[in-house]
């Protein structure tokens, strides 16, 4: 029970380590706070009036231009052209947004990162129509420059009055109404984090998995045209002179026929080989503790096995586990100089965990060349989690989360 919960432990903290640099980069980075306010105009304070005195040119041709294009876009809806008027607009709208943006980064120094975009390859027109009409960041920007002119007027008003009267405590001024700026921009402008991170991901990892597809395909086609196909057409050459010595020599002929049988067997077994890395048979019947243990006995290293699981998980989880620990373990015999290594799968709540631990050199990396990070991009491709824990001298402990999700009830009567 104290070794499953310090292997919990470790996962939790890798997953923190893994996924702090994803929630960096969309919440735009590092602190963007500007210094405190002082009674001297420094650069920071010129800036904000610089971007206050701004306000009112920027928000009256925002305002003016979502209003135009609202008045058109709507009035137009009961024509044809309507809606696809509309959907310019609100394209218009985004480059607004990001003028905004850049101009708050310039001289508010408000980091934010720029919205995903919308996808374009692959759809159709109407599909690209209803996404750009129901754009939640184009949205979100109309809004902003709708409700930013009486603020413009407002900032631009006290800004150029203060700069004359209230000379003095203008810093002070100024940071409390780039302040509310500050938030008005982050609030309206920044895409939503958690929404537009995963849609980045998931944009990223169909990549992953359209380019690890093509690669088995060719990795199969390879396999398939010097492996197995080379050896039936030696067999057909083979079968073929025996033929025409069938009568002339039978001895000759019986011969090449026991070759040709030899060939045969040999074909079948890469036929096997080639079948087992597409989807072993013993995973499908009999799941991943006999399949992982298949493995295990043609690893180099002595492995312990140990699967603590009281059901099956869905086929494409289940074979990306297999086929994860089968990798893990043949960068052990290839890799590792290790004496003894060990499998461990579990559940908890609804994540797979693998934990394979090996006592080799250690010094394993994900840009190391072993095939680490090809492991890491897959598993990510389906919410999965990737750690390595593998110091100079070893041990090596590499931790992987797969989503659980529960086998369906025919497939899994067929698996019994």
């Amino acid at each position: 029970m104290t070794e499953r919960t310090e292997r919990s432990e470790r996962t939790e903290r890798g997953e923190r380590h893994e996924r702090l640099p994803r929630a960096t980069a969309a919440a735009g980075g590092d602190d963007d706070s500007p210094p405190p306010a002082r009674f001297a105009y420094d650069g920071h304070t010129w800036k904000e009036i610089a971007y206050l005195l701004g306000n009112l040119p920027a928000s009256l041709l925002g305002f003016v231009y979502v209003v135009t294009m609202l008045s058109i876009g709507f009035g137009l809806t009961m024509t044809v052209i309507g809606f696809p008027v509309l959907a310019a607009g609100l394209g218009g709208s985004r480059l607004l947004g990001r003028l905004e943006r850049a101009r708050a980064r310039w001289l508010l120094g408000v980091r934010i990162d720029e919205p995903s975009p919308l996808p374009r390859r692959g759809t159709g027109y109407l599909q690209r129509l209803w996404m750009t009409l129901k754009d939640p960041v184009a949205w979100r920007t109309v809004l902003y420059d709708f409700i930013r002119l009486p603020w413009g007027i407002l900032t631009f008003t006290i800004s150029l009055t203060s700069l004359f009267v209230l000379w003095p405590v203008l810093p002070f001024i100024a940071r409390g109404l780039a302040n509310a700026d500050r938030a008005m921009v982050r609030g309206l402008l920044s895409p939503s984090d958690e929404l537009e991170r995963r849609i980045a991901e998931l944009e990223s990892d169909r990549g992953v998995v359209v380019d690890t597809a093509n690669a088995d395909l060719r990795r199969i086609e390879r396999d398939l045209h010097d492996g197995a196909q080379a050896r039936l057409v030696n067999l057909a050459m083979g079968l073929g002179l025996a033929k025409e010595k069938l009568l002339e020599d039978p001895d000759a002929a019986a011969e090449m026929v026991a070759e040709a049988h030899g060939e045969v067997k040999l074909a079948l077994q890469e036929l096997r080989d080639l079948a087992r890395g597409i989807h072993p048979a013993v995973l499908t019947d009999r799941g991943l503790d006999a399949a992982l243990s298949a493995v295990a006995s043609r690893c180099t290293v002595p492995v312990k096995v140990t699967v603590d699981l009281d059901a099956r998980p869905a086929a494409a989880i289940e074979g990306i586990a297999y086929f994860t620990v089968s990798e893990l373990l043949q960068n052990i015999s290839k890799h590792s100089g290790a004496r003894n290594a060990s499998v461990e799968v579990w559940r908890a709540t609804s994540r797979l965990l693998i934990q394979v631990e090996d006592d080799g050199r250690g010094g394993a990396r994900l840009d190391g060349g072993s095939g680490m990070r090809g492991l890491a991009d897959r598993l990510d491709a389906v919410d999965g989690l990737f750690v390595i824990d593998s110091p100079q001298g070893g041990p090596t402990v590499v931790t992987a989360e797969l989503p659980w999700r529960d086998r369906p009830v025919g497939e899994e009567r067929a698996a019994r």
